[in-house]
């Protein structure tokens, strides 16, 4: 290896880490790796048998060495105490304008705290969102960057040299100071959860509705994401169903996979801070729910013998259900992306990011897991008005959901006559009905308040607040 040969370091050399370091040799730019792991440095150093344009060490010192400076190291490591550990080894080797970029699932709060510690040290560092999985990496990712400008702009040419390009723009582009990119990855995880809990409320419907085949539901989700519906998510569904079991000559992979579906935090992380935002975003807190409860599968089994379940009707017309149940999982989706987007505004409010949610909608188009259709108009309805407080009161989407809201309801209530749970699209139509709703019940809850704890109230006809004592008529 000749010494400072390397554009750039990646360590951690994992599915992510090495499919991202043959991108950066595609595309021309000389990339090391690092990793204790010597069968993953193994796995580098036989491809770079066939470039010189990559290599990759086990040895720290090796690995800074052969770096250009001032250098730029790229983590690609497990969230949490993984990355303080590293960069406990990293920092003391490192030098004054030397860059660190995070771009693994850390959680913003902990990405600014490092950023401020580097600064005192005179390094460069910021987060990094990185959308895609292996496929992603290796061919093309989103990429959500936040930090300095002048940070970005040093690896910008390389970030837009691998990333994902939709009609001829790479998906990734400056969000924003401080952890902001970090933050849009964090709630993108929160839509890819919401998003996938929807996907499989439908599932359920056709498999105990309608008693659907694998190739039946293959067919639909085929067909619907060959439509204005196209997703990656719908994708990868259409093709799960075409797994043969290679245990079994006769069977699919899919009916032996287990009805338990565990999570890595991203999503809770997008629901408490929402929470603490006073944003509401009900579809993805009830896809997070849906998860934990799928856990219980001990107890669901003890309890699917003793609590009674309404029988499940069959549809007359089998046609016209899949169609209200594609209208259905439209106007949810649209759901989804109205509320994480309203949050989105918020954090850039609260946490000083600046973001600018047209530019983030363009950057999910391609490479990430969240990817659709839809964000090409939701990208061009926040270019039209960059100050849209809510997408619902987008024309376009205001009439895509006044078109499909009844199929929602329709495919809800035959869910609720069947027993069948879909949470998520349940929390969806609630925000529905309640963001439309001119009065709510909640001047009863003021009152209430008022009543038990003095905590005033607010009137329609006077401004100020107010107490009674709502014990004496």
């Amino acid at each position: 290896m000749m010494k400072n040969n390397f554009e750039i370091g990646i360590v951690g050399l994992g599915a992510m880490g090495r499919n991202l370091l043959l991108n950066l040799r595609d595309h021309g730019h000389r990339g090391i790796g690092l990793d204790k792991d010597n069968a993953k440095v193994s796995l580098v150093k036989s491809e770079e048998q066939k470039s010189t344009e990559m290599d990759a060490t086990e040895e720290v010192t090796v690995f800074l060495n052969q770096l250009q400076q001032p250098r730029v190291i790229l983590l690609l490591i497990p969230a949490g105490a993984p990355v303080d550990s590293v960069l406990s080894e990293l920092v003391p080797l490192l030098s004054p304008g030397d860059l660190v970029i995070d771009a693994g699932n850390s959680h913003f709060t902990e990405t600014n705290l490092r950023e401020k510690f580097l600064a005192e040290k005179g390094i460069e560092f910021f987060g990094m969102g990185v959308s895609g999985g292996e496929a992603g990496a290796r061919n093309g990712p989103s990429i959500m960057p936040g930090g300095k400008k002048e940070s970005y702009e040093r690896v910008r040419p390389m970030l837009e040299a691998i990333a994902a390009q939709v009609n001829g723009e790479p998906c990734v582009g400056y969000l924003g100071p401080g952890s902001c990119g970090h933050y849009v990855k964090m709630v993108h995880n929160g839509i890819e959860y919401g998003l996938m809990q929807l996907i499989a409320e439908i599932y359920a419907l056709m498999k105990l509705v309608l008693r659907s085949s694998n190739d039946e539901c293959h067919s639909v989700f085929s067909a619907w994401n060959g439509s204005e519906l196209s997703s990656y998510l719908l994708e990868i569904t259409a093709q799960l169903f075409q797994k043969r079991d290679d245990t079994k000559s006769d069977g699919w992979l899919l009916d032996s996979v287990l009805d338990v579906a565990k999570q890595n935090g991203t999503g809770i992380w997008t629901s408490q801070d929402a929470l603490k935002n006073q944003i509401p975003v009900p579809s993805i807190d009830a896809a997070v729910t849906a998860r934990d409860l799928s856990v219980f599968k001990a107890e669901r089994t003890q309890a699917s013998t003793l609590l009674e379940s309404p029988a499940v009707i069959d549809v007359a017309d089998r046609e016209a259900f899949v169609n209200q149940l594609r209208n259905a999982y439209h106007a949810s989706s649209i759901l989804i992306f109205a509320q994480s987007l309203v949050l989105l505004q918020k954090a850039s409010v609260t946490y000083g990011y600046s973001l600018n949610l047209e530019q983030i909608a363009r950057v999910w188009r391609g490479g990430c897991i969240i990817r659709t259709a839809l964000l090409e108009p939701i990208a061009n309805a926040y270019r039209q008005a960059p100050t849209l407080s809510n997408l619902l009161l987008d024309a376009y989407f205001a009439r895509a959901m006044n078109q499909r809201q009844s199929d929602l309801r329709t495919v809800i209530q035959r869910a609720a006559e069947g027993g069948i749970p879909v949470p998520v699209m349940m929390a969806g139509l609630a925000y529905y009905d309640g963001y439309r709703s001119a009065w709510s019940p909640a001047n009863l809850i003021q009152a209430q308040r008022d009543y038990f704890g003095a905590h005033r109230y607010e009137r329609t006809d006077v401004s100020g607040t107010f107490h009674s004592d709502w014990g004496n008529s």
